[in-house]
């Protein structure tokens, strides 16, 4: 079966074709404005493309209802739909590449898999606030988490790799959210309701105390609209550091800026914070991943990473993470905690999906 993978990113469509073996045929990208995809580009790009048998899209948020890849009808969609509220920066992309995709390729069945799907069956202590019972009932507050395609696929690798039955992944990329992992299942995760929660990213705050929100709206006058967009846009290492982009972050801090070193201080201590409670959720740990952008290039974040969590038994060896391209292990000797850094290849995890459901 090949499959036509489709991730509606924030400012383009990235498409990719992968054979039964998960090999990619075939792949391309192209610009977005205003969740309006080009037709004729994408007709252009298809044209140039192998055929395929099926269409598998990425879907930031299944909410409480769609915990496993599905097929894509107009029911389905117009749930979807529903549920943009959840996610109203992600879930309109996704849409729009699933109409963009019905009328360029009609007949060809399409599925949709869930960023939130991997973390849907998170124990109940998992996933609980202790908000409000109607919050929770009525509005379906909970813990979502995000991320899951990729926690999923580099966990399961982590598996293969290593054996391991209890595996922390660390995504890190401009979102970051870690999980743990036990015998394949998520337990915990960083992300929650909104993928605002959890780690220190590019431009996203991470966890803050809600009642600042609360302070800067009833004391500062500052909009709830212009809080939301302060901590979607305006935070993380845009924030303390004024660059979104880790590598310049680091260049700087070693050159002796004091707002870098607070802004990669920042950061490493919620790693190490949250990377601690994950392996807390897991009662010990076997295996680290790191993954994503940052993840899979930053030798430095890594290693100052990996140092902070020696009292749980991680030791990085330096010449094997300065080495490490595309995948390796990077574990020191004598560590009782392998670390391994696994390539982020959300596309395979969709067209297992896809796979899943067509048969």
């Amino acid at each position: 079966m090949r499959v036509l993978v489709v991730n509606a990113g924030s400012s383009s469509l990235k498409l990719s074709v992968l054979d039964s073996e998960d090999a990619v045929l075939d792949e391309c990208a192209i610009a977005v404005e205003r969740d309006v995809w080009d037709r004729a580009a994408l007709e252009e790009a298809l044209g140039r493309f192998p055929s395929v048998d099926a269409v598998g899209h990425r879907v930031v948020h299944g909410g409480r209802e769609f915990v496993d890849p599905v097929r894509l009808d107009a029911r389905v969609v117009g749930r979807l739909r529903e549920l943009g509220a959840l996610a109203p920066l992600h879930q309109p992309k996704s849409l729009a590449g699933i109409e963009a995709l019905e009328q360029v390729l009609p007949g060809v069945p399409a599925v949709a898999c869930f960023d939130t799907a991997f973390h849907a069956r998170l124990p109940v202590e998992a996933h609980t606030y202790a908000v409000p019972e109607r919050w929770r009932g009525e509005f379906g507050v909970r813990r979502y988490g995000f991320h899951g395609l990729s926690h999923a696929y580099a966990a399961r690798r982590a598996v293969e790799w290593t054996g391991a039955q209890r595996v922390v992944v660390a995504h890190l990329g401009a979102g970051a959210s870690l999980s743990a992992v036990l015998e394949g299942r998520s337990v915990d995760t960083t992300m929650g309701f909104t993928p605002l929660e959890g780690l220190v990213m590019a431009t996203r705050s991470g966890s803050v105390d809600p009642g600042l929100v609360l302070w800067l709206n009833q004391h500062a006058g500052v909009a709830m609209a212009d809080i939301g967009w302060a901590l979607e846009h305006d935070s993380g290492l845009v924030g303390l550091a004024g660059s979104a982009d880790m590598r310049a972050v680091l260049e700087r801090e070693a050159a002796g800026d004091e707002a870098a070193r607070v802004a990669v201080g920042v950061y490493l201590h919620r790693l190490r914070a949250l990377a601690a409670s994950m392996v807390a959720a897991l009662g010990g740990v076997d295996t680290l991943v790191f993954t994503g952008g940052v993840g899979e290039r930053s030798a430095p974040i890594r290693a100052r990473a990996g140092a902070g969590l020696g009292f749980v038994g991680v030791g990085v060896d330096e010449a094997l993470n300065e080495g490490v391209e595309g995948e390796g292990e990077i574990t020191a000797a004598g560590a009782r905690v392998r670390t391994v850094v696994v390539h982020a290849r959300e596309d395979v995890e969709i067209a297992r999906g896809v796979r899943s459901v067509l048969g």
